[in-house]
């Protein structure tokens, strides 16, 4: 039953992704200990620079000799700065509440995609993992020629349709329950993005598509993979649950948030970085939201307020950081598992209630 689709497309052994969270938490060791022990790591490249993510890479490879994936933004990155005096006010007063000193320079954003892109052919990474939109039809066919496969993060039904035809080898259906930002396409229209729940979501998709579905958002444990399964999925993309591995770069302040709080804790926000993201509640967002001003888009939002939250990680203040995180909160149980063992569970867990289900079964009629 384990041996899915996906493991076959992705020559994996279960049916585990670890969701590439940019901004640190997926270190080399956690990418390579996913992959390791039967799943796919993924490296959160989206804020790296060339020179990091190469670095990244030589190390995953000297961890594991197994496949793995890199995730890189498909976005426009031009930053939109015209609304500035609106938002700096704002900004400027956290920023106090953090001993900093008023928004003086406006960060200049650098559009780095197209180098990384490059990198990850020159590489021959085995998977490329996209957000925020699809690749160019030129890019598709250059991953093609190096034999890389290519997995699209989608929110909608429309979205994975696309995310096929363009060429996409696997979908990854992520739910408004799932933490961090959406990968919706666009949020012109909807600045939350589309908001609809993993397990609504995943159905409809993969009805609609041929390629193997991935379900990703609010599964944290071996019920939410069989779950996952049982709607027509392939396989599970999991964040939450890995950010409190052992090997997973994530804060010991944002640790203790994510053991402290609870499903009803997580709110859908612009105020860090413009794009909608799922995240514990603090004093930022309360701030922000409260002000009634409207966040700059991304990138300008984010790059705004990177000085704040890198700050508030140097203070360990937790009220000013961002705290992505899924809806699945109460299921988290520990603090530094390693990341093979939680693969382990997961499987061990999901088969266990297979198992149950065979010895019990009755027929219905």
């Amino acid at each position: 039953m384990f041996q899915t689709a996906l493991c076959k497309r992705l020559s994996i052994e279960f049916p585990i992704v670890q969701a590439g969270m940019a901004g640190g938490p997926t270190t080399p060791e956690l990418v390579a200990a996913v992959s390791n022990h039967g799943g796919l790591g993924t490296i959160g490249a989206g804020y790296m620079t060339v020179e990091a993510l190469e670095v990244a890479i030589k190390r995953i490879r000297q961890l594991t000799d197994r496949p793995f994936a890199v995730n890189l933004f498909c976005t426009d990155w031009a930053c939109d700065y015209s609304r500035l005096e609106e938002v700096k006010p704002v900004l400027d007063q956290i920023r106090a509440n953090l001993g900093l000193g008023n928004l003086e320079e406006v960060p200049a954003g650098r559009d780095m995609f197209r180098d990384k892109f490059d990198l990850l052919l020159k590489e021959r990474v085995p998977v490329f993992s996209s957000a925020f939109g699809l690749l160019a039809k030129h890019d598709v066919e250059r991953l093609k020629e190096f034999g890389i496969l290519w997995t699209a993060m989608v929110t909608t039904v429309g979205e994975a349709q696309e995310a096929e035809q363009q060429g996409a080898d696997v979908i990854v259906a992520q739910g408004s329950d799932a933490g961090g930002h959406r990968g919706t396409f666009s949020v012109d229209e909807k600045k939350d993005g589309a908001n609809i729940g993993t397990f609504s979501l995943v159905p409809q998709i993969v009805d609609h598509v041929q390629v193997p579905v991935v379900a990703a958002g609010g599964v944290v444990d071996g019920r939410g993979l069989v779950a996952a399964l049982a709607l027509g999925a392939a396989g599970v993309q999991m964040g939450t649950r890995f950010l409190l591995t052992k090997e997973a770069g994530t804060a010991s302040y944002y640790r203790k948030a994510l053991l402290t709080s609870t499903e009803e804790d997580t709110v859908l926000t612009r105020a860090f970085s413009g794009r909608p993201a799922r995240g514990i509640d603090n004093e930022f967002i309360n701030q922000f939201e409260t002000s009634g001003v409207e966040p700059l888009p991304f990138p300008a939002q984010n790059h705004l307020t990177s000085t704040i939250r890198k700050e508030a990680g140097r203070q360990q203040k937790q009220e000013y950081s961002s705290l992505w995180s899924g809806q699945g909160l109460r299921l988290l149980q520990r603090d530094g598992e390693e990341a093979g063992a939680v693969v382990a569970q997961l499987m061990n867990e999901a088969k266990s209630i297979w198992r149950g289900w065979n010895k019990t079964a009755q027929d219905p009629l």
